[in-house]
Parts: structure tokens; C-alpha cells; sequence
């Protein structure tokens, strides 16, 4: 268990506001992807596109944030785990253990072949389910970091993955729309619990109340019967796809968040709808939990910060993202090369050497300079091996054929820029906009 005693780390909040109103995360350097309590509900672990781990008090007013720090690629997801630890899993490909309470890494837990996207502990601890787009789960022992297990009957990518409380059961969902019930005994098929037309992204599971609930890519939210299967609520809003969902701590509510940026609260004895509002103006709801009482919902989005409603205040309460970010900017809003820096770079990184939390490193100097040399930044292996020099041909190419095949093993995003022309516009705009500074 994490313990606001022990560790530095605080909150920083908006306006003051008291532990029971609105409140902002604020200090991550890109979007927000998933975040969690610990058992006892004191402290916030948050994961985000800037490669980090964030830890918060809940009750915490001003200050830094304690970061965790490991990753080479967007962190996708983090939980507790007993004894002051925690996993983490990424778009590197890897599971973090972490001793949070020494500020360490415990664990490198290596083997999967794609982003690691769900994770989940066993009733003690003791075993770790990660979910991966390689299309396998992996079960893993936290004490040791040996693989257990790694189970293959998804076909294709797997979203989520959910330990039944004793530990018997292994429940996972992936892109091919089904939902797989394993034995942990041997880690054996036990069977189909559920197959939807598209893609699962999320579970919630409840096993004193008998049900299991999931969302979907096609915005599909529904309800179904451990034992049969059968569906016991449909919760479909027409809104998608289905990016997140959590528990209340009594079990009486799921929370349900979709691309659209809505928050959906439904009460689980009889599935009505409690609350249903628009969290975040512009963009999706990625991440979400309940507060330690289920007072409140914590949500994380495309803005670098997370931020905290309370169920009883969500119509006059501030939304997230209400200023449209910039990589949203409109064609002929701006030059087009900005327009292109803003799209393709600005999630991770900024023009000039600002100090601020970034996935990438900043782009001050770039023209001439070698790849992989900035101070102080995390390269993977495959930039620091790298003889490229930055300027015009080199960024050419990178944005030509995509970064994953110009630097194969580069930890940054696959993407293109297709039109030559536009290719052009964003390498004027970089030369004329990483100049370094004269002061």
C-alpha cells in the first residue's frame, strides 16, 4: 500500500479548492493516459504520453510532483501492488515493477512484442496479468520478475486484462471482440464469456454481484452474467468508442468514459444512469477512477493534466480541455508548416530548450546537431546508434517513410507527412523556429 507518509509527493491544486471540490493534476507533459488509487485511497498514480509515472497525494495542496521514471515511451497504464510497489506497462514494450517508496525500479519485465495496454494484479499481489498488442497475456510473478505464463488464443491485439478476486480466474479482452475466461490453474481456455462484433477496449468486474461490464470500440457498454454469459444491462449511449471505465470502491457504480469526452456514473444495483456529463470539450476521456469514498471521479484526457469532479457538483464544474489544443488548429489558421509542427511534433516537443516535460527532447539547435545528443534526455538504443545528422534530407526521410522505418527500434510515434509539399512547409518551419537562442 502507498503511503502519504512516506512518500514526497503532493498535489497541485486549482483555485485552492478544498479535497471534496473540482480539483487539476497538473505537472505532466502530455496527455493523460490512465490513472489509479491505491488500496487505501491516499495516493494517485497517473501514467502519460511524456514517458512518466506520475505519484500524487490526494489531499496534498501545492508542490512538485514525484515522478517515476523508466519508461522510453508513452506509459499507458499503472497500478498498485501491496508492499509500496507498482507496475507499470508502455508503448516500449515493457512492464516496470517499482519500489515507490524507495524510488526504484524493482523489475524490468521484458518478452512482449508490442504495447503493453492492461495490467492487473492477482488478490495477494503475487502474480501480474499484462495485456499486450502482440495479441498475448503474460502472467508474471512480481517477486521475482520470471514469466509465468503467456497465453495466445486472442487473435490479434489485446486491450485489457482482470484477475477474479480469489485469484482463480484470469479474464482478458482484446480487438478481435471477444472476452476469454482463463483458469489460472495452468492458465488454460476456459471459455468465451462474450463475443462482440468490434473491438473490446475495457472491463469491470464485480464477482459478489455476479457480472461483468465492458466497453467497446463501437461504443457498446453492457453488463453480463458471470455465470451465463447472458446480458444483464445494455448501457450503449451512442457515443464511441469506449476508452475507459472504472469501480466504484463499494461496487455500486461504474463509471464509464468515450471519444466523445462524456463521463457516463450508472448505479450497478438495477443499471440506471446516475450521472452523464461532458467531461472534456475537445477530445476523449483515456483514464478514469473513482475517489476513495466514490465521492468523485478522476479523469485524464488529451490535456497534460487530470482532473477531479465531484459526482454532486459535475453541472457547474469546470470541463477539461475547454480551450481547443493547439495540434487541433484548423487548415489556414496558420501557416501550413506550423500547422504541420503543431500536428505531427508538439504532443512531444517544444521549439526552444523551456525546461518543460516533454516525451521528446526539445528541437532548439536542431539543424546540424546529431541525433541522440541532447543533455540529459533518455534516447532509446536505436537514436544513440545512429550516425544521422538533422537537416533538410534527414527530416525529409524521417517523415517520407515514418520514424519506425527510418530508425528502426526509435521509440517515437509511427507517423507520416505523405504530401512532399508539406514535408517542405514543416522543415522551413523548423529552420526558421530552432534557431537558438541569442540571450
Amino acid at each position: 500500500m502507498l503511503r502519504t507518509a512516506i512518500l514526497v509527493a503532493v498535489l497541485s491544486c486549482a483555485s485552492g479548492a478544498a479535497a471534496d471540490g473540482f480539483r487539476t493534476f497538473t505537472g505532466h507533459g502530455g496527455p493523460v493516459k490512465s490513472i489509479t488509487l491505491s488500496g487505501d485511497g491516499g495516493m494517485l498514480l497517473t501514467t502519460s504520453f511524456d514517458n512518466s509515472v506520475g505519484v500524487w497525494s490526494v489531499e496534498g495542496d501545492g508542490g512538485p510532483a514525484f515522478w517515476l521514471e523508466g519508461h522510453e515511451a508513452a506509459v499507458n497504464v499503472v497500478i498498485p501492488l501491496p508492499l509500496g510497489r507498482a507496475a507499470s506497462g508502455g508503448d516500449d514494450y515493457r512492464v516496470i515493477i517499482w519500489d515507490v517508496t524507495g524510488q526504484s525500479t524493482l523489475h524490468r519485465l521484458e518478452g512482449h512484442k508490442g504495447k503493453v495496454m492492461g495490467l492487473a494484479a492477482s488478490e495477494n499481489g503475487a502474480r501480474l496479468a499484462s495485456a499486450s498488442w502482440d495479441g498475448t497475456v503474460r502472467v508474471w510473478d512480481t517477486e521475482t520478475g520470471a514469466m509465468l505464463a503467456e497465453l495466445t488464443d486472442h487473435d490479434g491485439p489485446v486491450n485489457a486484462v482482470i484477475w477474479s478476486g480469489d485469484g482463480t480466474r484470469l479474464y482478458s479482452a482484446g480487438f478481435d471482440g471477444t472476452i476469454l475466461e482463463w483458469e489460472a490453474d495452468g492458465y488454460t481456455l476456459h471459455r468465451r464469456l462474450a463475443s462482440h462484433g468490434f473491438g473490446v477496449n475495457v472491463l469491470a468486474l464485480n464477482e459478489d454481484a455476479g457480472w461483468l461490464a465492458y466497453g467497446a470500440l463501437d461504443g457498446g457498454t453492457r453488463a453480463l452474467d458471470l455465470a451465463t454469459g447472458d446480458e444483464v444491462a445494455d448501457l450503449t449511449a451512442g457515443r464511441r468508442p469506449i476508452l475507459a471505465m472504472a469501480q466504484s470502491p463499494d461496487g455500486g457504480r461504474i463509471a464509464v468514459g468515450d471519444g466523445e469526452g462524456y463521463i457516463m456514473v450508472v448505479e450497478t444495483d438495477g443499471w440506471g444512469i446516475d450521472h452523464d456529463f461532458r467531461a472534456a470539450l475537445n477530445g476523449p476521456i483515456w483514464a478514469l477512477a473513482f475517489t476513495g469514498n466514490g465521492s468523485g471521479v478522476i479523469a485524464g484526457g488529451i490535456d497534460n493534466e487530470a482532473y477531479l469532479w465531484p459526482l454532486d457538483g459535475t453541472d457547474s464544474a469546470p470541463r477539461m480541455a475547454e480551450i481547443r489544443r493547439e495540434f487541433h488548429v484548423e487548415p489556414g489558421a496558420v501557416p501550413n508548416g506550423e500547422r504541420q509542427f503543431l500536428r505531427k511534433c508538439s504532443i512531444c516537443h517544444t521549439l526552444g530548450a523551456d525546461g518543460e516535460r516533454r516525451a521528446g527532447p526539445a528541437l532548439e539547435g536542431l539543424f546540424g546537431r546529431k541525433a541522440g545528443t541532447v543533455p540529459e534526455y533518455a534516447y532509446s538504443d536505436a537514436i544513440l546508434a545512429t550516425d544521422i545528422i538533422w537537416n533538410e534530407d534527414t527530416i525529409d526521410a524521417l517523415f517520407d517513410i515514418g520514424p519506425d522505418h527510418y530508425i528502426p527500434g526509435t521509440k517515437m510515434p509511427m507517423q507520416r507527412i505523405v504530401k512532399p509539399e508539406d514535408r517542405a512547409d514543416l522543415i522551413d518551419f523548423l529552420r526558421r523556429e530552432t534557431q537558438p537562442s541569442t540571450e
